[in-house]
């Protein structure tokens, strides 16, 4: 912004008609104000101002520039103001990006209900499985399981303590009977999600009581790259899945799903808000991860 700061200059020093006065009223030297002068009118090809030891006049060129610096100083400084009124007050657009299951089921619903307190709020919600860099992608914050591998990246814990668990249907558990340990998954149909082309049929599980951790390799015939997918096979009594507690709470809590090996505590999938930069933590992302985590430390 050297290039405004100069125009400001030559403006303020027009405007008052003096190189010492105008250098006063922006808390700078004499001397860097006409060094400002001199890189505007290099700048221009013209000569802008004549001074002199006692006083200076604008040359038919500085009067023309002199009008167009002035209106351009004070888009600058509406959008400037603009900005930063954005940034100041809990409003404005907000484009989040989130798993498909956790923003459908859970997020989207707390949202409708943010909203009815805080109508200013404008939120673009894009629910894909794909993890989004928010270094690269048009999105102003992502909530996300796992700590984020970029350590550049800003991660906001909301629910640092949540867990994956083991769950089926009660339809299904009457029919294909409950596992009485991790190590008979591989006798029952599991539903495995993709990352990429990648399955994740590995499912590790840490019993605390016996000190017994185990890591089984599943199989089944139903596997997706959408979690949501996953969760509604499980309640449809398909088999059993691997999934976030957060995730499948509510479905608990319903009777749509029981807790498989409850004995035994599956990896850890903490939920983070993540942005590219401290300076994204407006208020408005401020207010929404206050809200996040009061929600989801009621749902533990």
């Amino acid at each position: 912004m050297k290039a405004f700061k100069d125009i400001e200059i030559f403006t303020r020093t027009a405007e008052l008609g003096s190189l010492s006065k105008a250098a006063r009223s922006l808390d700078i030297t004499p001397s860097a104000a006409s060094a400002a002068l001199k890189r505007v009118e290099e700048d221009v090809d013209a000569l802008l101002i004549v001074r002199s030891t006692r006083s200076l006049r604008l040359t038919q060129e500085g009067t023309l520039y002199l009008r167009y610096c002035q209106q351009a100083l004070k888009l600058m400084i509406e959008a400037r103001d603009a900005t930063r009124s954005i940034h100041a007050a809990p409003g404005g657009t907000l484009r989040v990006s989130v798993s498909s299951d956790f923003g459908r089921n859970l997020l989207a619903p707390w949202l409708d209900e943010l909203q009815t307190t805080h109508p200013e709020f404008q939120i673009r919600l894009i629910l894909s499985d794909h993890v989004s860099n928010v270094m690269k992608e048009e999105v102003d914050i992502a909530i996300r399981y796992g700590v984020p591998p970029d350590s550049t990246q800003i991660a906001v814990p909301l629910a640092p303590d949540n867990r994956r668990i083991l769950c089926a249907s009660p339809d299904f558990i009457a029919r294909a009977g409950q596992p009485a340990t991790p190590y008979d998954l591989v006798n029952y149909n599991c539903l495995c999600f993709m990352v990429g082309e990648r399955v994740h049929d590995q499912w590790h599980f840490l019993n605390r009581q016996k000190q017994d951790e185990a890591m089984i390799t599943v199989s089944g015939n139903c596997s997706s790259n959408d979690g949501d997918m996953v969760r509604r096979w499980a309640i449809s009594g398909k088999g059993i899945a691997y999934k976030s507690k957060l995730d499948i709470t509510e479905d608990l809590r319903a009777g749509r799903l029981v807790q498989v090996c409850s004995e035994w505590q599956g990896e850890v999938a903490p939920l983070y808000l993540v942005v590219a930069d401290r300076r994204q933590l407006s208020p408005l992302v401020r207010v929404l991860k206050e809200f996040l985590q009061h929600k989801c430390a009621g749902l533990s």
